[in-house]
Parts: C-alpha cells; structure tokens; sequence
C-alpha cells in the first residue's frame, strides 16, 4: 500500500514508526515483571508502543493532504499526545472498568506483569507493605491479590494522578492543532482529543 501511494515521505514515516513500535515491544517484555521499572520509563514505552503509531497516523495525513510542513509537524505532535492520552486511559480502565465495558478483565495488566503507571505511582506513595505487595504481584505476575492491590491503587491516587496525566496530555494535544485552519475538521480533532479521556471503555 505504501509503494502504491508513491509518496516517499510517507514510507519514511512509516518505516520511522515500525522501527520505534518494534522497540517499544522490546522494551516492554524488558519490563514485563519488573517493579523497579520508573514512570520515565514506563512513559517512553507508551511513546514507542502506541504514540509513535498515532503519530505517524496523523502527520500521513497531512502529507497526502499536501499540508506545509508547519501543519505536518503540528498534526505529528497531535498525534503523539493523543496517543499518550489514550494509552493512560487504557491503564486507568485496566483497574476501574468493568469487565464487560472493557472487553477484558479488569487487572489483565498485572496478570501479565506489566508495571503500568497506576502501579508505579502506588509502589511509589503506598505503604511499605503494600508496595512490597505490588512488587510481588508484578514479580508473579499473578491475580492472587488483585483485590488487595486494587485497594492499594485507590488509597493512593493512582488512578487519579494517571487520569490527570491523560487530561494533561490530551490539552497539550488540542493546543497543537492552533497551527491547523480552523473548520469543523480541528474541531473534530479537539472533540477526538476530549473523547480519548472520556471515555469508559
């Protein structure tokens, strides 16, 4: 599809992008049953894994738009933030949803030892015991203590500090399409943006 299209510039992006998903998808079996990965870390795997995709997905379209370069590098940075935003409410839903609005059950992440920011955030302000709780549930990757770990999720802010993060980030999307025309097609951007943190599953 890329070689029919005869845009060079667009085989170049999306070359870009399958090179930084594939070693998003390294550096996230890295961390798969590691507590001490870091919320820097952890933040620079959702880049590569799911905000580099959006990224490229956007500044495309712009460039079969025949945008100018101003315009191509604003929708990249839109994209790159909206994928980020979408990544921290998946995370926030892995704990909160409810298994048939998610498609999935709830605490999949921790069955696969996957040190989300919810965790990291309450490892990070939790009691001793519960971040030594935390850290074995992510070690094992197990479900034993889910509900022991949900607890301690909660008493610490760690949805909320991650929803804020997604709120943060989704804004910071919205404020890169001032470089777009405005019409209802940055309108429609802006409300994808809002829909992102919105939404419940």
């Amino acid at each position: 599809m890329m070689v029919e299209i005869g845009e060079p510039e667009v085989m170049r992006v999306l070359a870009d992008a399958t090179n930084t998903i594939a070693e998003g998808e390294v550096l996230q079996l890295i961390n798969c049953g590691n507590p001490e990965t870091t919320e820097d870390q952890y933040l620079d795997v959702i880049f590569r894994k799911t905000a580099k995709l959006f990224e490229a997905g956007t500044q495309i379209a712009a460039i079969l738009a025949g945008r100018d370069e101003t315009e191509q590098l604003a929708m990249a940075d839109y994209g790159r933030h909206l994928g980020t935003a979408f990544q921290l409410v998946d995370d926030v839903l892995d704990y909160s949803a409810s298994t048939e609005a998610l498609g999935k059950e709830v605490g999949d992440d921790l069955a696969e030892g996957k040190p989300t920011l919810p965790l990291i955030h309450a490892m990070r302000n939790g009691s001793t015991e519960q971040s030594d709780l935390i850290k074995l549930a992510i070690t094992q990757g197990g479900l034993d203590k889910l509900d022991e770990v949900l607890a301690a999720i909660e008493s610490t802010g760690a949805l909320a500090y991650t929803s804020k993060l997604a709120v943060k980030s989704a804004e910071t999307a919205k404020k890169a399409l001032a470089a777009i025309p405005e019409g209802p097609y940055r309108d429609a951007l802006a409300g994808l943006a809002d829909f992102s943190v919105a939404r419940a599953f």
